[in-house]
């Protein structure tokens, strides 16, 4: 069971298959957050397609912004994957449910991914710490300023791409980064490149990283020995 207080942290994104948006929020996250940030990051599905690679629009989507998927596979939620998380962070209201259901305990560390990113906001900053100690006081706090959260539970979800056009992937994606964004900034590890807004009626990206997102990624993933999850 993670321990408060002691070393590095872990977060676990889970979706439904885990190939399109929690492998995704994975990806964006590591980037993010770097290579010695002591917080390491993977995903799971409830109903993973296990083994498979990330789907074809979101890998395409994530290569533009310089972010490699060479290795993304997709792997089976369980409850031992749960209890072993410092925090989960889910993409519905119900895949929360779902993963509170499989393991009770972890009913106040697990959260939709925008329902965190907002807490992140309205928690108390830990100005000067590290991300890592950050995130720490954030879980601790979440869970107590749930109340002062105007959002409610309809603006939680992102939804699934899985089968539908290339649209859907960009308006999932465009949702899974401003989450991560605002979280990231929250643990002061904003993305080394400001966001610059594209045209989505061009059927462009609705934002875009530059390429040292993809060298920080690659770090990363090969500090922690880590394939996509």
């Amino acid at each position: 069971m993670p321990r408060p207080g002691q070393g590095a942290l872990s977060v676990l994104v889970v979706c439904t298959g885990n190939i399109c948006r929690s492998p995704a929020a994975e990806a964006l996250l590591r980037a993010g957050l770097g290579r010695r940030s002591g917080i390491a990051v993977t995903s799971a599905g409830l109903e993973a397609r296990v083994g498979a690679p990330m789907d074809v629009p979101m890998r395409r989507l994530l290569q533009e912004r310089g972010l490699s998927t060479t290795g993304a596979a997709a792997r089976q939620l369980t409850p031992e994957l749960v209890q072993a998380a410092d925090l989960v962070l889910t993409m519905t209201t119900e895949q929360r449910a779902a993963v509170v259901t499989q393991v009770p305990t972890a009913v106040r560390r697990t959260f939709t991914l925008r329902e965190f990113a907002d807490l992140a906001g309205l928690a108390p900053g830990e100005d000067g710490a590290p991300p890592v100690a950050r995130l720490r006081a954030l879980m601790q706090s979440a869970p107590r300023v749930r109340a002062r959260r105007q959002a409610g539970p309809d603006q939680d979800d992102v939804e699934d791409p899985f089968r539908r056009p290339e649209a859907a992937h960009r308006r999932a994606l465009a949702a899974i980064d401003d989450a991560v964004e605002n979280l990231l900034a929250a643990l002061g590890a904003s993305s080394p490149n400001p966001r610059t807004p594209l045209s989505e009626s061009a059927g462009q990206l609705v934002t875009r990283r530059g390429r040292r997102w993809s060298t920080a990624y690659r770090h990363s993933r090969a500090e922690t020995g880590e394939a996509f999850a």
